[in-house]
């Protein structure tokens, strides 16, 4: 009789089985045990803004961050610093093509000097369109592929994310109200992008100045006027403190947004999924920093109207003077660069359509507001 001990018919030992297991069908019975996670580590990416750490543009910045930490579970994570933490605010385009930091977040006005097309996504009345529109022409009309054949051509190895519709930007803080184009002859003004050679064309004498330094030079007197975007920027970078007229209403940089940047090679490298959630989270935080900036905004503007700033609205001569202005500014920048021309025809085409809709179609949400908050007469 054999020694060995009699295995029931119908069952297999459990070495036997796993034996079986890992050769049977090529090994694909394999495939039904609970695959064991390897942890991962997360990526971690430093980046810097073009913002002072207390404004609330370097919180726009902090919110994309935080969006693409928490979608990405934290396999991605950026860390954002300040303006000046690493490089000059306007040195943060190089920066991030050249791999000294991952990322950043600033305007495309910004990078002006590099080639003037740039300045089409921020400055100037864009035809007519308002800064979600500009935004639907980047990402629907051609308008990411120009910038991307850009950066391209300057050589700088960046992955470009638009997002964020600024509402309309003062035309700037003065000592005393502005209500002539004439007023403006000889004044030593702040702003960026192509809304110097706008305010050159006014009779200014213009300093690009990065926010931080804007007040600053206010109160030095380097600078008689400046503008810079928004009443809770403007008001933490403590224009308030410096002058008391604000004028609200301009075309030099009535449609702007924000970018975001990645160097392109650690962009590249991440994988689809990571790249997914990047995608989506621009479109996330483009919607919620518009609400955040309804919000907050407003209650800024009216918090300075009680503490006695004086707001007014730039009277229409000045601003069909922009206009004019502008004409000879996009006709001279034509002639000396292609890219521009090429840049500027495509909005005027995406421009002519979009806003002619625009324009028809939407109710004039003054009248509402006129009727319900307006003087009523007795």
């Amino acid at each position: 009789m054999d020694n060995k001990a009699t295995q029931a018919p119908g069952r297999m030992s459990r070495r036997s089985f796993l034996s079986s297991a890992a050769v049977g069908a090529g090994g694909a019975a394999v495939a039904g045990f609970p695959m064991i996670a390897v942890a991962q580590s997360p990526i971690s990416m430093r980046w810097q803004s073009t913002w002072p750490a207390k404004d609330i543009f370097h919180e726009y910045a902090l919110d994309f961050a935080k969006k693409v930490n928490e979608m990405s579970g934290g396999r991605l994570r950026i860390e954002v610093l300040p303006a000046g933490a690493v490089v000059k605010a306007f040195d943060l385009l190089d920066a991030v093509a050249k791999g000294t930091l991952d990322g950043g977040h600033g305007v495309v006005a910004y990078w002006y000097g590099k080639n003037t097309a740039v300045a089409l996504w921020g400055s100037g009345p864009a035809f007519g369109m308002d800064p979600n529109m500009l935004l639907a022409w980047h990402n629907y009309g051609g308008g990411k592929e120009l910038l991307d054949e850009i950066y391209r051509s300057l050589n700088l190895d960046v992955k470009s994310f638009l997002y964020g519709p600024m509402p309309t930007q003062p035309f700037g803080w003065f000592k005393k109200p502005v209500t002539k184009a004439a007023d403006m002859q000889g004044v030593k003004f702040r702003t960026v992008g192509l809304a110097v050679d706008i305010y050159k064309a006014l009779g200014a004498a213009v300093n690009p100045l990065p926010g931080g330094e804007i007040v600053p030079a206010l109160d030095r007197g380097l600078l008689d006027a400046a503008e810079f975007n928004n009443a809770s920027s403007d008001r933490v970078l403590g224009f308030p403190d410096v002058t008391k007229h604000c004028m609200l209403q301009s075309f030099h940089q009535c449609s702007e947004q924000f970018e975001i940047l990645f160097n392109k090679r650690r962009y590249d490298a991440l994988p689809g999924e990571l790249k997914s959630i990047i995608d989506y989270a621009v479109q996330a935080a483009s919607a919620d920093m518009s609400w955040k900036a309804i919000d907050r905004y407003s209650t800024d503007y009216a918090e300075m109207q009680q503490a006695g700033i004086k707001f007014w609205k730039t009277p229409d001569a000045i601003l069909r003077a922009q206009l004019e202005a502008w004409d000879k500014v996009i006709a001279a920048k034509e002639a000396e660069n292609p890219m521009f021309k090429r840049v500027n025809d495509s909005m005027r085409a995406f421009a002519q359509r979009a806003g002619r809709w625009q324009n028809d179609t939407l109710v004039d949400y003054r009248m509402a507001y006129n009727h319900f908050f307006g003087r009523r007469r007795g």
